[in-house]
């Protein structure tokens, strides 16, 4: 073997750790919603978003300071707070107060176009220029994703669409901006470091949400309170940023076509929502296209 096939073999295999990193961290997150619906059983929007939000700070500032990691530079707070404002308080909020008056099915439309809007803001922010064929399948993929959520919900507009609007805009700023900084610092370093400075905002919030929103801290409310913050805002984001520092924001946004076929899964197994019959073949074609984003070049 030359040491060029070596080192393209190495390349191959460091896309597959990272493709493969970014999947799971699409698995994690399609719990997202249905662990919402269950602790929105047991406390409020505002409430949720601000409880996750400590806990996940809380974890993280103790890896932090166990491992002794020092402060980011200067250069990179902005892009933190961007996270942390898009992925850490804006996300979970709008889509919290969404899911009050959305189903499940529904607010998935929000993550169906968001690997769409995510490659577009990294686009806007790094200046490569994706291929048409790259662009071709994400609309593509994003479409069928959107008209099988909406087919799910009838094709009504809910009260909650301007929340998820706003959710999508704001966590392709924070994914986009997450991957560009995992590209500088390990993953876990971006999400922790996001998490840690929007404390202050996430503790204001539960001391304010708490006297005002009912709490009823039943097993399933709980849980999902403990998903939410373990994994949703914290554990996912660490193989996402990762994956995405591998492989490119670009692609693996792409990969997060399939978390709304997900969603609806495990809203069939946690929630007990029907499945419609036209999922396998929305499936099917979300595949074709995220293989399609997998192999399509950019320039830039």
């Amino acid at each position: 073997m030359t040491v060029q096939d070596s080192a393209t073999l190495g390349r191959r295999e460091t896309n597959s750790r990272g493709t493969l990193l970014a999947g799971l961290a699409v698995v994690s997150f399609s719990v997202s919603f249905p662990a919402t619906a269950w602790a929105l059983e047991g406390f409020g929007p505002w409430t949720v978003t601000g409880v996750r939000g400590v806990l996940a700070g809380l974890l993280a500032a103790a890896m932090l300071l166990a491992l002794r990691i020092p402060l980011p530079g200067r250069q990179h707070w902005p892009g933190l707070l961007v996270v942390a404002g898009g992925c850490v308080l804006g996300f979970p909020l709008l889509t919290a107060l969404a899911l009050q008056t959305s189903s499940t099915a529904h607010s998935a439309v929000v993550i169906g176009a968001l690997p769409l809007a995510t490659a577009a803001v990294s686009a806007a922010l790094t200046g490569k220029r994706p291929s048409g064929l790259f662009w071709g399948a994400a609309l593509l993929g994003a479409v069928a994703t959107v008209a099988f959520t909406l087919h799910r919900s009838d094709g009504t507009p809910t009260t909650g669409d301007l929340f998820l609007f706003g959710a999508l805009l704001l966590c392709a700023a924070g994914y986009a901006e997450g991957g560009r900084l995992a590209r500088h610092m390990p993953g876990w370093h971006v999400i922790s470091w996001a998490v840690v400075a929007a404390l202050p905002c996430t503790a204001l919030t539960v001391l304010l949400a708490l006297p005002w929103e009912p709490v009823h801290p039943t097993a399933k409310a709980v849980t999902g309170m403990v998903y939410l913050a373990a994994v949703s805002q914290f554990a996912g984001f660490i193989a996402w940023y990762r994956g995405m520092a591998v492989i490119g924001v670009l692609r693996a946004s792409q990969i997060q076509l399939a978390q709304p076929l997900l969603t609806l899964l495990w809203a069939v197994l946690l929630i007990g929502e029907t499945l419609s019959p036209s999922a396998p073949v929305t499936a099917l074609l979300v595949v074709g296209c995220i293989a399609v984003t997998q192999r399509a070049r950019t320039h830039a």
